[in-house]
């Protein structure tokens, strides 16, 4: 790429919310259509979608994109600023300053993930603050409303719309993620995407119920490769693309599966990154290896043998086991940062090691950062407009007759219960 291709997609590709934020900033931080439309324009490929629990997570995965020339996403979910230093709200300036110090080329995407509407009463707060959100440099966003019946996920959608930068990238989900219990359908998602496409909304991805879990996956089962490729399918003619969650621990032939067979574009992965950037001892698919009932660390690997002991002493003493090992993030970052710089680049690197492997040997998504650009400097634009037109008749999508059709749904959503977002 020459210098010159990536000042004239700098000059135009930075969609508003991120020239404001980062007015001086020479980091390529895009809208989500971005990436999505690169994935689909090389094909059979998808990209990573980081979760960057902590910022050694951000770090190795923004390396991982340049030295693989692939656009990315880096993202965070709603629920994870719970336990986590990285929020919805300091998540674009995390990623600015780490392209700007790096610098990184390549496309990022800076995604809300999971923006959960629980109950019809968060719609009010989500309208409210979604736009707080987008003020703080976010470029794209993941409206979960999937915890609801059909008809108030599809009207929760519908509501919080208009507070959506119409540039900006667009997840939308149905089914909560509950592993082989209450699997996602093409009915319902068809029912889903075509109600939004009455009223003028083409959503990026989807996200569906295809037989993972959040965490990491390691009953054997995971994704669902067929069920995918058949709502996907079902969706062709409305241009939405598919998000694959509950992507740690999945073997790298089903994922590669996934990214040659279905419409898949976003793969998020979350809790291996945050095990390898500790130095956790992981197989090839990034599955944490117990040592008795706690997690084997690699001596020398990852954050300082006697910080680990730490970790391990304050998890003890609070109860902390298995997944909810992520609230360590929160509590011991400022500890990490305080490593020697040799410390702290050895855990990025492994990051990157794996993340490289992932984007290159397994997703496919090499040499996508260029496609991703041309299709900037081909618009002129950071904002790339809808994928499809309106095919639905607005009149047959009213409340009425959107509650009339959910009605006749007749799916499995599987056991009640909170599951982790």
């Amino acid at each position: 790429m020459s210098q010159d291709t990536f000042k004239k997609a700098l000059a135009v590709g930075r969609p508003p919310n991120v020239v404001k934020n980062f007015p001086n900033s020479q980091a390529l931080i895009v809208s989500g259509k971005v990436v999505d439309r690169a994935m689909r324009a090389k094909g059979q490929c998808m990209t990573i979608a980081a979760n960057g629990r902590n910022i050694f997570v951000i770090e190795g995965a923004l390396r991982a994109a340049q030295k693989a020339s692939a656009a990315i996403i880096i993202e965070i979910a709603r629920s994870e600023a719970t336990y986590c230093p990285t929020t919805l709200w300091n998540v674009a300036r995390r990623v600015d300053y780490l392209c700007n110090k790096l610098g990184i080329t390549v496309p990022v995407a800076v995604h809300a993930d999971h923006y959960f509407m629980k109950k019809w009463e968060d719609v009010a707060e989500a309208k409210a603050e979604i736009p707080s959100v987008f003020d703080s440099g976010v470029t794209s966003i993941a409206i979960d409303a999937s915890h609801m019946t059909d008809d108030l996920n599809l009207l929760g959608n519908l509501a919080v719309s208009p507070v959506i930068p119409a540039w900006a990238g667009y997840e939308t989900e149905i089914g909560e993620i509950k592993g082989e219990f209450g699997l996602s359908s093409p009915v319902e998602a068809k029912y889903l995407i075509q109600g939004l496409n009455a009223h003028s909304l083409c959503p990026d991805w989807i996200a569906l119920n295809n037989g993972t879990t959040h965490g990491i996956e390691a009953s054997g089962e995971g994704i669902q490769v067929e069920l995918t490729a058949e709502i996907h399918e079902a969706l062709k003619p409305y241009g939405t693309s598919g998000a694959q969650h509950g992507t740690s621990g999945n073997d790298s032939a089903r994922l590669r599966e996934i990214a040659a067979k279905t419409a898949t574009t976003k793969a998020n992965v979350a809790t291996a990154l945050q095990m390898i950037s500790w130095g956790v001892k992981v197989n090839d698919f990034g599955n944490a290896i117990m040592d008795g009932d706690k997690f084997a660390k690699v001596p020398g690997q990852g954050v300082e043998d006697a910080l680990w002991d730490e970790m391990v002493a304050y998890a003890d003493a609070n109860g902390i086991k298995g997944g909810n090992y992520k609230k360590l993030n929160l509590v011991f970052e400022r500890r990490w940062l305080g490593q020697s710089e040799s410390v702290r680049d050895r855990m990025a690197g492994a990051v990157q090691d794996f993340v490289y492997d992932l984007l290159v040997n397994v997703f496919n998504a090499k040499d996508t950062a260029p496609i991703a650009r041309d299709l900037i400097l081909e618009a002129g634009s950071y904002d790339l407009g809808l994928k499809a037109e309106r095919i639905e008749d607005p009149a047959e999508w009213t409340e009425e007759k959107i509650k009339a059709q959910a009605a006749a749904i007749d799916t499995d959503k599987g056991p009640h219960g909170n599951f982790d977002d």
